[in-house]
C-alpha cells in the first residue's frame, strides 16, 4: 500500500504537475475546484442512494473499485484547490482536528452523532 509512504506533499505536486502539462491553470479556480468537489460527492452518493445501512456495509469489489475512484476524484479536486490556494492540508487536517476534539469532548459525545450545537445547549441548561 502506497498510503504510508507517500506524502501529501507528493500527491499536491503530481497534481500540479498533472494540471500544468494539460494548461488547465485557467480551469482551476476556488469557484470550479468547489464544484467540482460538490459534484464528484455527489457521484461517490449515487453508489449509495437506494441501499439500506446494511447493504453499503457489504460492498463487492467492483463497487468498491468505483466507489474508490470517485474518492479518488474528490481527493484529486480537493488537492488542487489546496495548491491554488496555498493551504498546507496536512497542518489545516490537523488544526481542524484538534478544534473537532474540543467542540465533540470524549466523554459527553461517545456514542452520540448530535451536531456541536446540541452539546453547547446541554451547557446552556446546566
Amino acid at each position: 500500500m502506497a498510503d504510508d509512504r507517500v506524502t501529501l506533499q507528493n500527491l499536491k505536486e503530481r497534481m500540479a504537475t498533472f494540471v500544468r502539462e494539460r494548461d488547465w491553470e485557467q480551469f482551476h479556480n476556488p469557484k470550479n475546484l468547489s464544484m467540482s468537489i460538490a459534484i464528484e460527492a455527489g457521484e461517490l452518493m449515487e453508489h449509495f442512494q437506494w441501499q439500506t445501512v446494511e447493504q453499503s456495509k457489504r460492498l463487492k469489489k467492483d463497487a468498491l473499485q468505483e466507489i474508490g475512484e470517485e474518492l479518488a476524484d474528490i481527493v484529486i479536486y480537493s488537492l488542487s484547490m489546496a495548491n491554488y490556494l496555498q493551504i498546507d492540508l496536512s497542518d489545516t487536517v490537523l488544526a481542524k482536528m484538534e478544534k473537532n476534539r474540543n467542540k465533540y469532548p470524549k466523554d459527553r459525545v461517545r456514542g452520540k452523532a448530535h451536531k456541536y450545537t446540541w452539546y453547547q445547549q446541554q451547557d446552556d441548561s446546566a
